[in-house]
């Protein structure tokens, strides 16, 4: 089950595509989109990172972050990353850290979760029903942003 809108995000550390160390501490003051999903390269992660790729401007006019997060490790991200030209930080959980304190372990994988933190670290929409293709922009609709 999800964590609650409304609850505090847990903090995390992880290393993103490029092995630069990220911590939701980072973006204090900002809106986080942290997705998670379940396996870089596959079908309906493509189209979700994509969907989140051709929002970018959208997302960057608000000001919001956008955090991929799936147990693959730094190289699967990169060739991700450059397969279908990301533009965006992917993290790496391969302890899958982030996966459990965010309770999305599908066993083994992260289920295809997302939430918005807001800018003092509060969970302020969840969606665990993702529409992949659309999902970027389904995310700022749900939220009013």
């Amino acid at each position: 089950m999800p964590l609650a809108v409304g609850t505090d995000a847990p903090a995390f550390t992880a290393k993103d595509t490029n092995g630069n160390t990220v911590s939701l501490s980072d973006f204090k003051g900002k809106t986080v989109v942290l997705y998670f999903y379940p396996k870089d390269d596959t079908p309906g992660c493509t189209k979700q990172a994509c969907s989140f790729r051709d929002a970018t401007d959208e997302y960057k006019s608000k000001d919001i972050v956008v955090l991929g997060v799936s147990a693959d490790d730094e190289v699967s991200h990169q060739a991700f990353t450059q397969k279908y030209n990301l533009n965006f930080p992917l993290l790496a959980d391969t302890d899958k850290a982030l996966i459990k304190a965010y309770d999305v372990d599908g066993g083994g994988y992260a289920k295809r979760v997302t939430y918005v933190i807001d800018g003092n670290g509060k969970i302020i929409h969840v969606d665990s029903n993702v529409n992949t293709p659309t999902h970027a922009s389904d995310v700022l609709t749900a939220v009013g942003l």
